[in-house]
């Protein structure tokens, strides 16, 4: 088995905990290839060997690649989706971040995690993507996303009248500073904040949430995830920002949009133990009675 290794970077602090990683590694004979900027930065602290295999793009991994492992927090692991994109590498998240709602696996467990690798008792669990078609090029050759697809006012701007229609049909025109198309895995991220309901991963929805409404009777909607969601929208702005996960482009507001399921899924690493619910009870403190 070959273990891709991808990070935005580490802190000094931190370095113990990589170094450890890198020798259970090695302990179980697993081959890895590291992210060029991290093998950079890292390659004279932690005393990795010159010839290590480095990549810097998804076309870089080979199939023999079976799983890429991320150390840092959410954003990072968002960063990795979008670095493997179609490709079936399954995605181990070890937080080296602070929530860590995605990246579940704590550094307290990082040589279990090495050892589930290993011996392969790692289960897999796969995600939809939100993808995104527009009557202009974005994003480049990565229109898609885990947690959700966003359209947002810039800066000051006044709110965004955003109309809104599901496959062709009107639904509603939201009067808002945004408006957030969340997949399951992203129901807790940022359409969580805005008010949104939490949505099981394999519950086959997408979560439409406004952002900062003006009206009280705006509130989210959960949809059937093979709806294709449109927009037309207008501004007092020349400009709007559109968002897939940790990515922003600024578009003129009279783009196109439209968003639907990507064809492909990506496959998330977690410990048998650490499913949905107890990661809902650990990072969200889900069913704590504060009386006990």
């Amino acid at each position: 088995m070959t273990i891709a290794v991808y990070s935005r970077g580490i802190d000094q602090l931190q370095l113990e905990d990589v170094k450890t990683f890198f020798q259970e590694l090695k302990a179980y004979g697993l081959s890895y290839i590291v992210f060029r900027p991290f093998f950079e930065e890292i390659r004279t602290t932690i005393g990795l060997d010159p010839g290590t295999r480095i990549f810097e793009q998804s076309a870089d991994l080979s199939k023999d690649v079976e799983c890429i492992v991320s150390l840092g927090g959410d954003g990072t692991l968002l960063d990795t989706v979008a670095l493997i994109m179609d490709k079936p590498i399954a995605i181990m998240g070890i937080n080296f971040g602070r929530l860590g709602f995605l990246s579940s696996i704590g550094r307290d467990n990082l040589r279990l995690a090495i050892k589930s690798l290993a011996l392969r008792t790692y289960v897999t669990e796969q995600r939809t993507l939100v993808h995104l078609d527009a009557d202009m090029p974005l994003f480049g050759d990565k229109p898609f996303g885990l947690n959700e697809f966003a359209i947002h006012k810039r800066d000051t701007a006044s709110m965004l009248k955003i109309h809104t229609y599901i496959n062709g049909e009107f639904l509603n025109v939201y009067w808002a500073d945004g408006l957030v198309v969340a997949t399951p895995t992203g129901s807790t991220g940022y359409s969580l904040s805005c008010g949104g309901p939490i949505v099981f991963p394999d519950s086959g929805n997408f979560v439409i949430t406004p952002v900062a409404p003006h009206h009280l009777n705006m509130r989210s909607l959960v949809v059937n995830d093979n709806s294709i969601i449109s927009f037309d929208i207008e501004s007092r702005s020349d400009d709007i920002i559109c968002a897939l996960d940790s990515r922003k482009e600024i578009v003129t507001k009279n783009v196109s949009l439209a968003v639907k399921k990507e064809i492909f899924t990506i496959a998330l690493v977690r410990l048998s133990e650490n499913n949905f619910l107890h990661t809902l009870q650990t990072k969200l403190i889900w069913g704590l009675d504060r009386r006990n």
